[in-house]
């Protein structure tokens, strides 16, 4: 069914550059280049809270599922642990040599994976504020990192058009993906299906794990993706720099939605690009961070029948390159 925009977000002064969801799914989080985190009412679409303290763009977020806190990370190379029961920074991860692009919490322990402008993916310990590991191989800023229990339990993402495969257990990498032609910009796991899709300039990939074997490309959206998105139902959201948002099927790779995002009035044309974009914790609200300062929710259209919007899908008979 196709996807709509059904609300507008503002009050970030500055590009909106990350998101994140709370597990009880009641809130989510905003970073923005204006410096701050804003907490948003993800019902009602309300300012909740906005958290100061970066002194950069904040260029990543996450929210802990174990414990009440939240981690931001920026292009002034801090990485902050908030407590949301306080509301203030409680711990700083420091020991990044430059802007940090990505962060992402281990799902069962109790460690954050971030990667930046340094080339590296920085594992530390949430406690006691320790670089377990730092990760070095990529040649380029590590765009983004995803992290999860079983093995690879870190996959990193980077300018260097590579992604990569990491042993936490040994702290190396086991397995590098060359089958981009550009730098990678971002990475997306499948939440049931052990898969993830990774987005370049010159197509959208998804690779099954924990090999990382290729099995599809996404093609025919011919611009720069920023973001990729990916919800239970296998709706694969890539989000672009010129605005453009496009819905597939995961499993088909077919595009059954192309959308651009229109502008807040008085913005520039140029202004349209989407940043971030992430589903909410039932994966029927959609949440994109955009240039012209706005967030802008998703939702499925709920009055669309096969009939009104019917799916004109063919498969391709192009033998599969990589």
């Amino acid at each position: 069914a196709p996807w709509w925009n059904y609300r507008v977000v503002m009050g970030h002064l500055g590009w909106v550059r990350a998101v994140a969801f709370d597990p009880g799914n009641e809130w989510f989080a905003t970073g923005s280049a204006d410096r701050t985190i804003k907490v948003w009412d993800l019902a009602a679409g309300k300012l909740r809270l906005t958290l100061t303290g970066h002194i950069g763009t904040v260029r990543a977020l996450a929210v802990s599922s174990r414990h009440p806190y939240m981690f931001s990370a920026g292009d002034d190379k801090q990485v902050k642990c908030w407590d949301l029961e306080y509301n203030k920074v409680i711990r700083h991860y420091h020991g990044h040599l430059s802007g940090v692009y990505a962060l992402n919490l281990h799902p069962a322990l109790d460690l954050l994976a971030t990667g930046g402008r340094d080339a590296t993916v920085r594992v530390w310990d949430m406690r006691t504020k320790v670089e377990v590991f730092a990760l070095g191989g990529h040649r380029d800023a590590v765009n983004s990192v995803v992290c999860q229990s079983p093995d690879p339990q870190i996959i990193s993402a980077s300018a260097d058009a590579t992604v990569r495969l990491w042993d936490l257990t040994a702290g190396k990498c086991f397995s590098t993906l060359t089958h981009h032609k550009k730098g990678v910009r971002a990475v997306a796991l499948h939440p049931t299906e052990f898969s993830f899709a990774s987005v370049s300039a010159d197509n959208i990939k998804s690779f099954a794990l924990p090999r990382g074997d290729f099995m599809r490309n996404f093609s025919g959206f011919d611009t720069i993706v920023n973001a990729l998105a990916v919800n239970e139902d296998g709706v694969l959201v890539s989000g672009a720099d010129d605005g453009r948002i496009g819905f597939w099927d995961y499993r088909s790779a077919h595009n059954f939605q192309d959308s651009k995002t229109i502008v807040q009035p008085g913005s520039l044309e140029s202004e349209a690009g989407i940043f971030a974009a992430g589903f909410d914790k039932t994966g029927t609200r959609l949440v994109t961070c955009e240039a012209d300062k706005t967030i802008k929710m998703w939702k499925e259209d709920e009055n669309a029948t096969p009939e009104t919007h019917p799916l004109n899908w063919k498969p391709t008979l192009v033998p599969k390159r990589f």
